[in-house]
């Protein structure tokens, strides 16, 4: 598996399983039935930013991620990542290749930290790899969000120090 620098190429491989794992509804409060042009807005973060995928070694794309500042100027020293793994390739270890790759990107940055802010409570597979990389939940918002399936739950403010 490659993590490499997403491209406008990479489009249509992300949106159907952006728009599949959003229309889910447990995961994520992206707006439903976006079009490619929506997923790009949405998920291809403009510097300093980067989006990223992780690519089999045929090329497909199994997952993706995008990151940089959690806040623009004086809290640009925290970072913050979002991730995506296709339904197909779950299971394959994407989630943590691309954690991995973020971590590493943050730190080759000089960010002080990474902070998520909204990890899903009941997205326990999210939750136990953060952990598994040494980030702490430092509070959780309760019934912040409103998933497909469940009752309102809580979103988690989760935080690895770099620094």
């Amino acid at each position: 598996m490659l993590v490499r620098e997403a491209t406008d190429d990479d489009l249509p491989a992300i949106g159907p399983f952006f728009r599949e794992i959003v229309a889910d509804g447990e995961t994520y409060a992206f707006p439903e039935d976006l079009d490619d042009a929506g997923v790009r807005a949405w998920w291809f973060a403009p510097a300093p930013g980067r989006t990223v995928v992780a690519v089999d070694d045929d090329g497909t794309v199994l997952g993706t991620a995008k990151m940089g500042p959690n806040r623009p100027g004086r809290g640009s020293h925290v970072g913050t990542a979002s991730f995506m793994v296709s339904p197909a390739a779950r299971g394959r270890g994407v989630g943590r290749a691309l954690a991995e790759h973020v971590v590493a990107c943050h730190l080759e940055q000089g960010y002080d930290g990474i902070q998520f802010s909204a990890v899903v409570e009941t997205n326990t597979g999210a939750v136990a790899l953060w952990r598994s990389l040494g980030f702490e939940v430092l509070a959780t918002v309760p019934g912040a969000f409103d998933p497909r399936r469940h009752g309102k739950v809580g979103l988690h403010v989760m935080f690895l120090p770099l620094r």
